[in-house]
């Protein structure tokens, strides 16, 4: 079965992707739009994200990978809610922000551009493998 790829966002102030490496891992909590729990839910293990910081930066800083698939968010009592469990992978020597991504040709169709509310939005291997050419960064084997 083919790897999937997504893009998360978090705002740095709140959970930046240095706190996900001090971290090791996390589970990413707090989701609350039903299209985006449906991209968690979606998820599996192994799966790559694009770790992007929105509001203050607004730009793809790292990748992190699916270590646990979806089970109840625990911050809250409400059970349509889920969390996945992430690890960081590895941080883009560049960072690629918005302007660049909404530039640039190949990523214009990409949902961080066309879905730009969501906090969690799916990435083709495509648009995947551009981001970490243009953020100059290469995958640990």
């Amino acid at each position: 079965m083919a790897r999937g790829h997504w893009l998360v966002k978090s705002e740095p102030n709140k959970y930046a992707w240095e706190q996900l490496v001090a971290d090791g891992s996390t589970y990413w909590d707090g989701v609350r739009n039903y299209e985006a729990r449906n991209n968690l839910r979606d998820m599996k293990k192994g799966d790559l994200a694009l770790f992007y910081h929105s509001n203050i930066g607004k730009e793809v800083v790292g990748v992190a990978r699916v270590i646990g698939e979806h089970y109840p968010d625990p911050t809250t009592d409400d059970d349509r809610w889920c969390v996945v469990d992430f690890e960081p992978v590895v941080e883009l020597k560049q960072p690629i922000d918005l302007a660049q991504i909404k530039a640039d040709q190949e990523l214009a169709e990409m949902a961080l551009v066309k879905r730009s509310r969501l906090s969690v939005v799916p990435v083709t291997r495509a648009e995947f493998q551009h981001v970490l050419k243009l953020g100059k960064t290469k995958l640990p084997r």
